[in-house]
């Protein structure tokens, strides 16, 4: 331990590849992440036995959350039920990043009815395609084709891309403002563009604005809160309810516990 930073309060393995972000590749043990839209795109290569350049870097320090008390969080939750503490034990370095919120935006219109290693496939053709590198500019997208858009594997997404971009670019969403408005209302504002439902809204909010009260239900959350927290809602996890359910959603998705149920 390097850096003063154990795995289980920062785990790499963990929190990259939970479906937060989508720009970042791992080989033998270091890990390569990208952040940021345009020229102000940034690159990160780190290793879990030295986070250095993540503590000692004022930027990546914020992108990880290093100022969040994460530790204070999971006692909180795991005194809620055995499942959410065995959820907490399971992958406790787990953190939410600080992500661009136009980049979280676009992402997770990506997202849509898609996995992860082919969200990744598109969004760095995008970045090639209209960025340069970096996450297309958001006026980069205003104007863009859908036949492109669609070359580059979006499918039915094009026209929802153009429809964000072209929401953004015309003051209809005001990203800044996304991080401090009531939460219902800025989960309508966003629902009010054409392809984006309320899963892509909690997830643009919760992983691009930091709203950490944000609790994105897919498939996984749902069949968590129905089997598990029968007769609740995301209030029961309080104001960090958002941190919760990304624990809930890692274990549920990756520790087979649903499945071992079935057998």
């Amino acid at each position: 331990m390097i850096n003063g930073i154990t795995e289980k309060q920062l785990s790499l393995k963990d929190t990259l590849p939970s479906g937060q972000c989508f720009r970042f590749s791992e080989q033998d043990g270091l890990w390569t992440v990208k952040a940021g839209v345009g020229s102000g795109v940034r690159v990160l290569t780190v290793s879990q036995d030295d986070l250095r350049p993540i503590t000692e870097d004022p930027f990546w320090a914020h992108f990880f959350d290093l100022d969040t008390d994460y530790e204070s969080l999971k006692a909180g939750f795991s005194s809620i039920s055995p499942f959410m503490a065995d959820a907490c034990a399971y992958a406790p370095g787990i953190r939410i990043l600080n992500q661009d919120p136009w980049e979280a935006l676009c992402s997770f219109v990506v997202s849509q009815n898609n996995n992860i290693k082919r969200i990744m496939g598109i969004i760095d053709r995008m970045c090639n395609f209209y960025g340069g590198g970096g996450f297309p500019e958001v006026s980069s997208l205003v104007d863009a084709k859908e036949d492109d858009l669609r070359m580059l594997g979006l499918g039915f997404r094009a026209p929802y891309i153009v429809n964000t971009a072209r929401a953004v670019h015309d003051g209809a969403i005001d990203l800044e403002k996304l991080k401090s408005i009531d939460i219902d209302v800025a989960r309508a504002t966003l629902m009010k563009v054409k392809g984006i439902g309320p899963k892509v809204a909690d997830c643009a909010l919760l992983f691009g604005c930091h709203r950490l009260d944000c609790f994105p239900m897919d498939v996984w959350m749902k069949r968590v809160m129905a089997e598990c927290f029968p007769g609740k809602d995301k209030d029961i996890f309080g104001p960090y309810a958002g941190v919760a359910q990304q624990y809930l959603f890692h274990y549920a998705r990756t520790s087979g516990y649903f499945s071992s149920r079935e057998d």
